[in-house]
């Protein structure tokens, strides 16, 4: 076996430099992509590797000269159309959704009725990455059923889950040809199942010899197999490329508990503020949930009681974040069920916020809905008012109280910062000290790791536990990994999607 002494350079950063001062690195880049490497780029929250795609993609203009590109064999002649990619915050909004509102997805009769389905923007993306061929279709088919997306043509995409929606994309990206793909966080928000499939296809795409694959990864604890090369972005510093075993053998393991002890005792001695009467907080009997002819949620019971901490999980499109937005009173078919929330039956008088006052709530719809230019105090003081944005001004004591979540959160020195100039893992942090900050008798985390790198993951499920560790605190966490879950759980609700026959 020979071995190619010098292989195509694909990319080449060479003492790169940002033209604009926000955008650069702590020091000069120098960086190669080679034919044959599939690489992940990893770090922490903040450290700058989106920052680094976009000096590779060519987003970020550069002093002096651009990258070197040489995307041969490829004949594709933009650079657009050899490097490709879907990138994390492209699930949660961007220009062209600043029309999208928290309960929207709830909300049917607010929907225009132009807006696009699954199958319409599917099939735009498709026409965008190249002429029709029997070939391309059969791989446009094969995508479909991989991803389980054929059920979801008719479906307005505003109405998708987060998990569902991150398919969508990628499917349209997958549709190309591109000469290097790259994704930020591919397997987030995705179900078991899905995430082995998708594995298997990149593994697949990865063999392609004309095809390099780049992932962004926040979560390191499972690099896919077909990973050849690893770089490590901290600091805003891009480390030397190495192999993965290279990087394996220096990684240094996380211990068992990040969050400091003075926190810790913080949270366990916070005053009790609950005024709930009820040791009941939610009875659900025989809830049953429809938008057309589809079915979400079929005579569905749960009773939830004080102390009690569930985990809620199943695959993507079962209902757990219709069921979420029903507890939270977002979802305006709750008044025709047989529902109860803190004493109090849905329809009977109650105001939506009577309800919401006693929830702490995150979720990647929320993450979605905050596209405000606004600072990261303000984004976690509109929790106390259960608003998207702050509209009232908060008081000393207040502001003092958001204070105190964005220190345990790790955010010291980011309160005055934007929130859209946050990564999206350090975004997630700010919303989850929204969620915290009223110490709530309910706390809703559907997802709450999206998207954190491996300590802060650690330092929110430490967060969750000593919070939970008070005996009138109560928890709903979703996650699509079973290693997420906190050691507090004590209770479990599984959701099983159901498909009307016209949808198979």
């Amino acid at each position: 076996m020979t071995t190619n002494v010098n292989p195509q350079v694909i990319i080449r950063l060479s003492q790169a430099v940002c033209r604009m001062p926000k955008w650069r690195m702590a020091e000069p880049v120098d960086f190669e992509l080679c034919d044959g490497e599939h690489l992940a780029i990893v770090g922490p929250n903040g450290g700058g590797k989106s920052m680094f795609v976009d000096m590779l993609t060519g987003r970020h203009p550069l002093l002096m000269h651009d990258p070197d590109y040489d995307f041969t064999p490829s004949k594709l002649e933009m650079v657009s159309e050899n490097i490709r990619s879907v990138t994390f915050r492209d699930t949660y909004g961007g220009d062209n959704d600043r029309t999208y509102f928290l309960q929207q997805r709830w909300n049917q009769m607010e929907i225009d009725r132009e807006t696009p389905t699954v199958g319409e923007i599917l099939e735009r993306d498709y026409a965008l990455t190249g002429k029709d061929t029997p070939e391309r279709r059969h791989r446009q088919q094969r995508l479909y059923r991989l991803l389980g997306l054929n059920h979801l043509m008719d479906k307005q995409i505003v109405l998708l889950s987060s998990g569902e929606l991150r398919k969508v994309k990628l499917a349209g990206i997958l549709f190309g040809t591109p000469r290097v793909l790259i994704i930020d966080n591919p397997f987030i928000g995705l179900d078991k199942e899905t995430r082995a499939q998708l594995h298997t296809l990149l593994r697949t795409i990865a063999e392609e010899k004309a095809l390099q694959v780049v992932l962004v990864l926040s979560k390191t604890d499972d690099l896919p197999d077909f990973i050849t090369h690893v770089v490590e972005v901290r600091n805003r510093l891009v480390g030397k490329k190495q192999t993965v075993q290279a990087y394996l053998d220096t990684k240094t393991p996380l211990p068992d508990k990040v969050l400091p002890d003075d926190i810790r005792n913080a949270l366990l001695t916070l005053p009790e503020t609950s005024d709930v009467g009820n040791d009941i907080l939610v009875d659900m009997r025989k809830v049953s949930i429809t938008y057309g002819t589809r079915t979400i949620l079929k005579d569905l019971d749960w009773t939830i009681r004080r102390g009690e901490r569930w985990a809620l999980s199943g695959k993507n499109g079962s209902g757990k974040s219709t069921l979420l937005s029903l507890l939270c009173a977002d979802n305006p078919q709750g008044y025709a069920c047989d529902i109860t929330l803190f004493g109090h039956r849905r329809g009977s008088g109650e105001s939506i916020w009577d309800i919401k006052r006693h929830i702490g709530y995150v979720s990647p719809e929320m993450h979605r809905a905050y596209h405000r230019d606004i600072s990261c105090l303000r984004i976690v003081a509109s929790g106390l008012k259960d608003s998207v944005g702050l509209y009232v001004r908060p008081t000393a004591e207040e502001l003092d109280r958001c204070r105190f979540w964005t220190h345990v959160f790790g955010l010291d020195g980011k309160e005055d910062a934007s929130f859209l100039t946050l990564s999206s893992g350090e975004q997630r942090l700010v919303l989850l000290a929204r969620a915290f900050v009223k110490d709530p008798d309910l706390l809703i985390l559907d997802e709450p790791l999206h998207g954190l790198d491996d300590k802060n993951r650690q330092l929110v499920r430490d967060i969750i536990n000593a919070f939970c560790a008070r005996r009138s605190k109560t928890l709903i966490m979703v996650t699509h990994y079973e290693e997420e879950l906190p050691q507090c759980i004590t209770d479990r609700k599984i959701l099983i999607r159901h498909l009307n026959e016209s949808n198979l």
